[in-house]
């Protein structure tokens, strides 16, 4: 009797397809001179010092594994400097194999099936997969048109059945900052309900508007999950970490050493490095480009000004943002349509972590896509 391979596969793997953004990198692989603005990764090289570190490591032999939590020189100073912000008692810290890695192990370690998730709507596409992975229901809470959160709708969303809020600032894919009023909102309705909150914060070092605030400091309950790819340039390094209460991590911990095993070694002794290398230049040049494309947009299209991250999320003139995205690609132009992050496929996200030149390029094309 014949069996398709199909029929193997997994159902749980069906409920999701795979990632537009994915397929959008092969497409610009095959393209001779696109002008690539869907790219989510800095356009900068990690720091030279830095990269010397990781090969002084890997030359020196630290190759092997580490401890499943991370070596310990890097979770003494992880855990001297979250001590240091917060001040809190119970309040530990792993290294997780980038922040995606602490993403799958949080919803692993929390999500039972039939458990509720709130997301807010647009997300980061990695959110709902996730969620349904593990079983849980994901609960989308529409943030259109200013994507700030009404904590009046959050708290109708809250039921029996809610067990986790995922809280994304400087949101990925629209750039938006959350407002202290909307931060230390969800964090205390987190608390008053009893409800996990896992705070997303690989962004925090990209706000360009004032100093980026944690729920954790509101919350002492809070998971917040940080790592070194956006802020470093390391996204092939696969480095992140996540605090919060000692018992969460500890599950987490448990759960990597079957799955993750540990963070690439000679990288977390690199990553030391990185700690304490000053960035700020890099960051205040992408404020600098946020301005460059706000600008050049503006009265072209209809937007929010991003206040952080490096994406900005801009609404079509008409149709689908599918087929917007469609008529960009014809002129070589990379960008993202909504669907991917959304329920609604009414925008697009740019990505303005390219060269001024190439953002240039951009701006021109989608001014002429604008009528």
């Amino acid at each position: 009797m014949s069996h398709s391979v199909n029929d193997w596969i997994a159902k749980r793997t069906l409920a999701f397809d795979s990632s537009g953004i994915r397929k959008m990198f092969a497409l610009a692989a095959s393209m001779k001179n696109p002008i690539n603005l869907s790219i989510g990764q800095p356009d900068f090289d990690v720091p030279a010092p830095i990269r010397e570190a990781a090969c002084d490591a890997i030359q020196s032999g630290k190759n092997a594994y580490s401890p499943t939590q991370g070596i310990p020189q890097m979770l003494e100073r992880l855990q001297a400097d979250i001590k240091e912000q917060y001040g809190h008692e119970d309040r530990s810290v792993f290294v997780s194999s980038g922040t995606s890695g602490g993403l799958v192990l949080s919803m692993l370690s929390l999500v039972d099936p039939g458990d509720e998730v709130i997301v807010f709507d647009p997300y980061f596409v990695m959110y709902v997969p996730l969620i349904q992975l593990v079983g849980g229901v994901p609960i989308l809470i529409d943030t259109y048109p200013d994507f700030h959160i009404d904590l009046d709708r959050v708290r109708s969303a809250i039921t029996p059945k809610t067990k986790m809020i995922l809280f994304n600032t400087p949101c990925n894919p629209t750039g938006v900052a959350a407002s202290m009023e909307e931060i230390r909102g969800i964090a205390e309705l987190c608390d008053r309900h009893g409800i996990v909150l896992i705070s997303d914060e690989i962004y925090s070092r990209f706000h360009f508007d004032g100093p980026a605030r944690s729920p954790a400091e509101f919350n002492p309950q809070t998971v917040v999950i940080d790592g070194f790819s956006k802020s470093h340039a390391m996204t092939g390094w696969r480095l992140g970490y996540v605090h919060g209460p000692d018992a969460i991590i500890q599950s987490m911990i448990k759960l990597q050493q079957y799955s993750f095993v540990c963070a690439p070694t000679p990288l977390q002794h690199a990553a030391l490095a990185a700690l304490d290398f000053d960035m700020t230049h890099h960051y205040l040049d992408y404020q600098q480009k946020r301005d460059r494309i706000v600008n050049g947009l503006k009265g072209y299209y209809d937007f929010v000004v991003p206040g952080g991250a490096f994406y900005i999320y801009p609404k079509v003139p008409s149709g689908t943002a599918t087929e917007f995205v469609s008529r960009c690609i014809e002129k070589e132009l990379l960008v993202i349509p909504g669907k991917i992050f959304s329920q609604r496929d009414t925008h697009f996200r740019i990505s303005f972590a390219a060269s001024n030149a190439t953002l240039d390029r951009g701006i021109e094309v989608l001014r002429s896509l604008a009528c």
